[in-house]
């Protein structure tokens, strides 16, 4: 049976609360719910949920570009809110991992590869944050391995005025459906 996976990209306090240290703030926190649900109709399809999160090290090279943001080990790396309650309510279900990533592609470097062919996951659709950013090079991590992309418009935000353009390119360059 071929499978689906939500990626839930870089939910964390510092992307989306408003104290966050790089914060998309409201249109981050407005997504929330749209994910939770998502995520509760994944696992009830016996699909696969993954939470792809920025993992940093204090001196990481990233803060000569952004400001220090989901440190390991700290609030600001934490998932959100009502996002964090959800995961700690799911985590040890077997369609639920929780993928750290050093860099803005969550296939970078991680185990989030391997994970999905295990489940034979042949579809991923992008949700998160930011859609111009981290969804956009997931998106294209996602369709260099070969698998079918869908990116849902009202799960994913940014603190830019880049978000249609982005997500025009990964319809029309990485052959993503938008949602």
């Amino acid at each position: 049976m071929n499978r689906e996976a939500l990626l839930i990209i870089d939910m964390s306090n510092d992307f989306v609360s408003d104290k966050g240290n790089l914060t998309v703030g409201k249109p981050a926190q407005q997504i929330v719910a749209n994910i939770i649900k998502a995520a509760e109709d994944f696992i009830k399809n016996d699909q696969v949920v993954a939470i792809c999160m920025d993992a940093h090290e204090e001196n990481d090279p990233h803060f000569e570009l952004w400001p220090a943001h989901n440190v390991k080990g700290t609030w600001g790396q934490e998932l959100f809110g009502d996002l964090a309650e959800w995961f700690e309510e799911n985590k040890n279900h077997p369609n639920v991992v929780y993928i750290p990533k050093p860099e803005y592609d969550a296939f970078y470097d991680t185990a989030l590869h391997e994970e999905l062919q295990n489940r034979n996951v042949k579809k991923v659709h992008v949700t998160g944050v930011c859609t111009d950013i981290c969804n956009f090079l997931t998106a294209y991590g996602a369709y260099a391995r070969g698998y079918q992309t869908v990116a849902h418009r009202d799960k994913m935000a940014t603190f830019t005025e880049n978000e249609d353009t982005f997500v025009t390119h990964m319809e029309t360059v990485f052959k993503t459906e938008i949602r």
